[in-house]
């Protein structure tokens, strides 16, 4: 079973499940923490039912501790198992894995945002969101995609079906920035089918003032006002 108190001796390991540094880990508890405790009300149960007992009685959980709360949210984030393979990781079945995954997310979210590191999801928004941000307006934009099972209707297999992947897929568009690797935009999720830059025009970007922006052939006339493009020519010495 995976337990924070052993995890947290192999940083390597610990990284590779959490995409965490322990560091990073140790920052995120305290707000992760407050978010868990505003929504557990200490007069009713986690099912929202009369308390019989104090709050912390009765039977010991699995997820005994918030470290122990926090490192099974973010391994379900990172590798996104099957939630029985999640409920085996943690000495749990897989009822009582979908119970904390839906019981987690929300607060996860809630600490994240008041850490101030969620991405904005509006395009038309990203400017304003920019605002303040120490470092340098210097921008990556790319089109990420992952494999999801195949839909029934054709239809929807026609229009989830990547033709570069070979498989079906759904995409989302995020712009990341270059110097400190943080991924300020995170866009609506699209089927696989939808080209990168008809995504980048559908979403109506605005972009901070003198923003450098780079891109590859996926976005090749994109040309976003007020921002400065370099997308990356394709060496001649294959082609002969």
């Amino acid at each position: 079973m995976l337990e924070f108190t052993a995890l947290k001796k192999d940083r390597r390991k610990f990284l590779a499940l959490t995409g965490l540094t322990l560091r990073e880990f140790k920052v995120l508890l305290p707000p992760f923490t407050m978010a868990y405790q505003r929504q557990l009300a200490s007069d009713k149960t986690l099912a929202g039912r009369p308390r019989q007992r104090a709050l912390g009685g009765g039977r010991r959980g699995v997820l005994d501790s918030m470290e122990q709360k926090l490192l099974f949210i973010l391994v379900y984030q990172k590798t996104y198992p099957l939630q029985v393979v999640q409920g085996d990781l943690f000495g749990m079945s897989q009822a009582a894995a979908n119970q904390w995954v839906h019981r987690l997310l929300p607060i996860l979210q809630a600490a994240l945002t008041e850490l101030g590191v969620m991405p904005e999801r509006q395009g038309p928004a990203f400017a304003q969101a920019e605002r303040g941000r120490p470092e340098a307006a210097d921008y990556i934009i790319d089109g990420t995609e992952r494999r999801r099972q195949r839909p029934k209707s054709p239809e929807k297999q026609v229009l989830h079906y990547s033709g570069k992947q070979k498989t079906h897929s759904d995409k989302n568009l995020v712009v990341v920035n270059t110097r400190s690797k943080r991924v300020g935009y995170l866009g609506p999720t699209q089927p696989g089918k939808t080209h990168d830059k008809k995504m980048a025009d559908d979403e109506h970007i605005r972009y901070p003032p003198h923003t450098r922006l780079d891109k590859d052939t996926g976005f090749q006339g994109y040309e976003p006002p007020g921002t400065e493009t370099h997308q990356p020519k394709k060496s001649r010495a294959g082609k002969t």
